[in-house]
């Protein structure tokens, strides 16, 4: 019965169908209800259509009857449909739901004519989209950033079972596992995937989202869920507290800020561990909290830390920021002490003493305007971290000094603060002149003569007191002392005596100042001997003579002289008799005056080598000289750039009064000028921010009553390098030397201060580094292509930071051209209506030039149909040639590619062809083997001009044929093949597959032997319960054969016969009708399609064979041809049949010979060809490629001419026939039929 039904859609069968029609004949199904797979809602239409229908036709829904009406009520989405006439009972489902997924038969029941017959089990698996999935987990305690949390997605209700995908902020979360449950009803199924997420900070308010979705639906549902993540916050930071110097006194806001953090942090401040404010500010917007410390600086803050703590709910420990705050502050005092008066020419010394302060004070005495540099000064620690101050001061007093305000100045340099303390100068000095109002002294005077003697003083501080000495004594009757204007008078009143005959009257003068002067007369009687000596000052440049006079002594003395450690012998005189029996001895000595002599002492010595006694006298040299510096006086000052230049002045002169003025390139330096000079001390000179442009020499001129001197002092500024190169890029040809320099703007310049860096990804031998002067060298010899690239030169001479710079290398090389077998060929059809690219693809420096050749003729592109285009980038550079219009004739030739530069050039071969099988692969090698699986490689042959996909073949001793896996992705050059036996030998190959043909096995049809490794861990191998032998085979099935075979031997000839003279009627009427659809179907067949090598490129227009693209592996179970797919009701009410391409199957598949007496001839190769769909059923469905099928098309296209007749007269008796899994071909039994009537 069911071959009959198969039989009778022949057109040769048509006559004998009508004939067994007129006698009523068994009725049977014309066509039975397949599997059919429909979504929820849709329209589905099982097929059942009825030979000769003379029972009840009604449809059975799991073992419920339907009911014979068409309409059938009870069941409001079902109906039949069809034209009853030609027995059509087909079953509509409208609106399908899930209580339709059920198993459908079709039944004719018994009629007189007639037994009942019931069609196959057809199933109708419905496919229900899930609802929405939702996420499983708690959300209300948030996530701790840093912590792993399982995120369980459900996708309910659905059938087949829901495919779950993570993302977590648009990005797919990888590692998901997902199982099924049982859903809310029968035959759905609740998908469940878990995945475990490490919870980030940045994952705070992003999404994760779940999709879902089945076959059934169209877009994937979403379910999102927004994340709230806690994490610990930034560490703090101090706002306002810019420098850590603060002034007393001052009121300072400063401001604690704390970025981040989930929650936001809380924040407090301390000092040195003493809590001072615990309130903050949030600020949800910036994701920050700040609190504000007001704080009023005291001097017993100097040396505290304030610290800012934050922390929040998560924080593992508190995150702090301190700070150490150094107080400026003033001494609280500034006192006084000594005495402020003094006489002339002593030394004046008075305590000025500041208490604690920070920074110390620099105390300063002032005399009038003048400042006074004599002091020492000592600091000591004091209160709150502080030094207190002491300076002694020590000044020679002259009268000119006498009232002038003495100020002691404490100045704080960090508070700017200064501090005085005044006390008036009092000078003691002796009166200026004393003179006497006497009788000439060389007039006689005659004893009892009464004589006025007057006696005056001016100047003197105070004003003198007068007395009266004769002959050194005091005369006790003098009249008393008046005073007038300028000075006293004391009158002496007397009456000559012979006692004051030569007697000496002299009138002393005395004050504080504690020196006397004096003035004398004597009364001549006889001639008075009165002798002065003045004595000046002393110049630098003089020459002064010195008399020593040692007075009487016995024996005679030794006179000496002595200047510090220097020794002289003076000139000495005649000794003279002296007082006392002795004799005085006279030395004289001279000196040529420096100023090296000033306030040294020059001491003679009278010594007796006798007595071993001497006695020695000193005289102090006052020697004025001008300005002098110091041996110590530095001349050359080095400092770093953005530094404080010191540059001291160590001068000294005679008199003390020096001025000194400074020069810099000539010009006077002026502090208004420039706030960064500070000469405030005279002794040095402080330049602030000292840049390069300061550098150079500093002259000082200094001057004083006596003369001008000056010194010059280098100022050397260092500073930090910066670099270039001084050529970039640096070009150098393969093989050749290259020199990579980079110059330096640095001070010092030191060795070794370059350095080189390769930037480049790869290791790369570096050259020999050199430094000369400012300039670092890098010498690379033997240049190669590797040394290509980017290097850097980095400066450092001890300053920082270093600089560096950035040296690109070209190293030139002739081209070298692409020559793999991808880059010789180029493959095209030659009708003239496609365009082919030639590519020619070379490496080279500098720019590569690509000349063309066709058959050894250069080429001419002003010809339309030839282009060429160059295209560079980098050192790599592509010529194309397009062809226009492909021409066998004219085209197929081989192009000649040459390559030039400046350093040589390159040739390369490339044969245009017609497309064609690719070529076979090469270098088939192992990669990896295990217990069950083997990983191979390959290198691709030409494809041929067409996409070419490739095919490993493996066979082992215990396998009856070769088995056969199609590598996917298609293009991929390296393959595991799975599911293999441990410890067995294998016998691999690999050839390549295009639409024309294939190609033969690589590497010359080479076999690659591997064994498998052994397994670890012995598993139980689950046994084959399908394979059955030819006993378990149903008998009647073999008698069904028989008699139908017997059958159709004899029909045969008449059925040939009407069925060639209904094929030419039917060509005549519907030819025109044919002719369209067939162009259609050739259209749709032969759609464009674009080829791309690896190389080369072809037009879309070249029409490709889609059934060599696609491989279809027929099997007893494959349902294929009854899938119909149902239309929607917003659709055309029509159903379809799948048209895509089919996706191969990646487990291997047995090669096997289906027709057991047929040992050189394939089951793929002829039962299975294409054109047997085609010619038996009338639909428009394309038919499904073989996957072994070889042929080209033309050697397709009548498959009954030439491979059954001959298969039938080999062996007509061909009967056993089973499938790969031994069960008999039930399903298949049209084809079988078809092939017994061509027979």
């Amino acid at each position: 019965m069911y071959f009959l039904s198969a039989w009778i859609v022949s057109p040769s069968a048509l006559p004998l169908l009508c004939l067994i029609w007129g006698t009523q004949a068994q009725q049977a199904f014309r066509s039975q209800p397949r599997n059919l797979t429909v979504r929820m809602g849709a329209t589905a239409v099982l097929r059942c259509e009825v030979l000769r229908a003379s029972g009840t036709v009604q449809w059975v829904k799991d073992g419920l009857l339907l009911g014979p009406q068409r309409g059938l009520p009870g069941f409001p989405h079902y109906s039949m449909i069809g034209n009853p006439e030609r027995g059509q009972y087909h079953l509509k489902i409208e609106n399908a739901q899930l209580e339709d997924d059920a198993p459908y038969e079709c039944q004719a029941g018994r009629s007189e004519s007639s037994r009942a017959i019931i069609s196959s089990t057809a199933w109708v698996n419905l496919q229900i989209p899930p609802s929405r999935p939702y996420f499983k987990m708690d959300m209300a305690a948030p996530w701790v950033a840093g912590k792993k949390y399982t995120v369980t997605c459900i996708a309910p209700d659905a059938k087949p079972v829901a495919e779950i995908t993570l993302y977590k902020d648009g990005v797919k979360l990888t590692g998901a596992e997902s199982f099924t449950m049982s859903g809310s009803k029968d035959k759905l199924l609740n998908t469940h995937a878990e995945v475990t997420v490490t919870a980030l900070s940045s994952d705070n308010g992003r999404q994760l989202k779940c999709h879902a979705k089945n076959p059934a639906l169209f877009q994937p549902l979403e379910s999102t869920m927004t994340m709230s993540v806690y994490f610990p916050p930034l560490p703090p930071v101090i706002v306002g507290l810019e420098r850590e110097e603060v002034k007393a006194e001052r009121m300072l806001t400063l401001k604690c800020v704390s970025y981040g953090g989930n929650p936001i942090a809380t924040l407090h401040w301390t000092k040195n561990g003493e809590i001072l404010s615990t309130t903050w500010e949030e600020d949800i917007v910036a994701q920050k909290s700040s609190s504000i410390l007001n704080l009023k600086i005291t001097p017993a803050d100097n040396q505290a830390v304030l610290c800012c703590e934050s922390v929040n709910l998560v924080s593992q420990l508190p995150l702090s920021v301190s700070r150490k705050i150094t107080v400026l502050f003033e001494p609280a005092e500034v006192t006084l002490s000594g005495s402020s008066m003094a006489i002339e020419g002593q030394e004046l010394s008075l305590s000025c003493y500041a208490t604690s302060s920070n920074p110390p004070v620099q105390i300063r005495w002032w005399l009038g305007y003048k400042e006074l540099n004599t002091t020492a000064v000592a600091m000591e620690e004091g209160d709150n971290g502080g030094m207190t101050t002491m300076s002694n001061m020590t000044h020679r007093v002259s009268r000119e000094e006498d009232g002038l305000k003495l100020t002691c100045e404490a100045f704080n340099k960090g508070t700017q603060f200064s501090k005085t303390q005044i006390t008036k100068l009092t000078v003691y000095y002796p009166p200026q002149k004393v003179w006497l109002e006497a009788p000439p002294q060389d007039v006689p005077l005659r004893s009892g003569t009464k004589v006025r003697l007057i006696c005056f003083s001016t100047g003197g501080n105070p004003t003198g007191t007068l007395t009266w000495f004769k002959n050194g004594k005091i005369v006790t009757d003098a009249l008393k002392q008046t005073s007038f204007d300028r000075g006293v008078a004391r009158e002496l009143a007397l009456v000559l005596t012979p006692s004051d005959n030569m007697a000496t009257y002299h009138c002393d003068v005395t004050n504080e100042a504690q020196k006397t002067i004096s003035a004398h007369t004597k009364l001549m009687v006889q001639f008075p001997a009165v002798s002065m000596k003045i004595h000046e000052e002393l110049s630098q440049g003089q020459m002064v003579t010195l008399e020593c006079l040692a007075g009487s002594s016995n024996p005679k003395a030794n006179i000496s002289w002595s200047l510090g450690p220097l020794r002289f012998q003076g000139v000495e005189h005649k000794p003279e008799k002296a007082q006392f029996g002795g004799v005085s001895v006279r030395s004289s000595l001279s000196l040529n005056l420096t100023s090296q002599h000033h306030n040294q002492r020059v001491i003679c010595q009278a010594y007796s080598d006798v007595l071993a006694e001497g006695a020695n006298t000193f005289f102090k040299l006052n020697v004025r000289y001008p300005p002098e510096f110091s041996p110590d006086q530095p001349t050359q000052i080095q400092v770093v750039e953005d530094d404080m230049a010191t540059i001291p002045l160590l001068v000294s002169a005679n008199p003390e009064e020096v001025s000194c003025v400074w020069l810099h390139r000539r010009e006077k330096l002026v502090k208004e000028r420039d706030p960064r000079y500070d000469w405030s001390d005279e002794s040095l000179l402080e330049i602030k921010n000292v840049t390069r442009k300061d550098a150079g020499v500093y002259t000082v001129k200094c001057t004083n009553d006596e003369g001008v001197n000056q010194i010059a002092i280098l100022l050397d500024v260092q500073y930090a390098p910066s670099v270039k190169a001084e050529k970039d890029p640096v070009f150098a040809n393969l093989g050749e030397t290259a020199d990579l320099i980079c110059v330096a703007d640095a001070n010092p310049i030191i060795r070794d201060m370059f350095s080189w860096k390769w930037l480049g990804e790869e290791e790369v031998a570096m050259g020999e580094e050199t430094q000369e002067d400012e300039s670092g060298l890098m010498t690379i010899h033997d240049v190669t292509r590797a040394h290509a690239g980017l290097y850097r030169c980095i400066a450092n001479n001890g300053i920082a930071p270093p600089a560096s710079a950035d040296v690109q290398l070209i190293v030139q090389f002739k081209p070298e051209l692409q020559k793999g077998a991808q880059w010789r060929k180029v493959a095209s059809r030659g009708d003239g209506t496609t365009t082919a690219e030639v590519v020619c693809q070379a490496e080279g420096n500098p720019r590569v030039v690509f000349s063309w050749e066709k058959n050894g003729v250069l080429m001419d592109f002003a010809n339309p149909r030839y282009e060429e285009q160059t295209v560079r980038e980098g050192s790599f550079h592509t010529s194309t040639v397009r062809v226009v219009n492909v021409s066998a004739a004219l085209d197929y030739a081989v192009f000649s590619c040459t390559a030039r530069n400046l350093l040589g050039e390159d040739k390369l071969d490339i044969q245009l062809v017609s497309t064609n099988h690719p070529d076979p692969p090469s270098s088939f090698r192992q990669v990896s083997v295990s217990h069950d699986s083997v990983t191979l490689e390959w290198i691709p042959g030409f494809d041929g001009g067409l996409r070419q996909r490739f095919r490993i073949r493996y066979l082992w001793e215990r396998s009856a044929s070769f088995l056969y896996v199609d590598v996917f992705p298609p293009i991929a050059t390296t393959f595991t093949v799975t599911d293999l036996q441990p410890v067995t030998t294998y016998n691999f190959s690999v050839n390549a597959l295009n639409a024309i043909g294939e190609s033969g096995y690589a590497d010359n049809n080479a076999v690659l032997t591997i064994t498998t490794k052994e397994r670890k861990e012995l598993e139980d191998v689950p046994t084959d319960d399908d394979s059955l032998g030819a006993a378990g085979r149903p008998a009647y099935l073999i008698v069904v054969f028989t008699v139908v075979f017997g059958v159709l031997l004899v029909l045969n000839s008449l059925g040939c016969f009407l069925g060639l003279r209904w094929k030419k009627r039917r060509s005549q009427t519907g030819g025109r009708e044919d002719s369209v659809l067939d162009g259609k179907k050739n259209e749709e067949e032969g759609s464009s399609q674009s080829t791309v090598s690896n190389s080369n490129k072809y037009e879309s227009r070249e029409k490709i064979n889609k059934a060599a693209q696609r491989t279809l592996l027929i099997d007893s179970e494959s349902e294929t041809d009854a899938n119909v797919y149902e239309s929607y009701a917003t659709e055309s009410p029509h159903y379809y049949y799948p048209t895509g391409d089919y996706m191969l199957p990646l487990s291997p598949q047995p090669e096997e010979t289906y027709l057991t007496h047929l040992p050189h001839s394939h089951l793929y190769d002829d039962v299975r060809d294409g054109g047997l769909y085609q010619d038996i059923l009338p639909s428009s469905r394309p038919s499904p490629p073989s996957l072994f099928d070889h042929r080209l098309p033309h050697q397709r296209n009548d498959w009954r001419s030439s491979s059954y007749p001959q298969v039938c007269k080999q062996n007509p008796s061909l009967w056993v026939l089973r499938d790969r899994g031994s069960s008999w071909m039930i399903d298949n039994h049209r084809e079988i039929l078809i092939f017994l009537l061509n027979c």
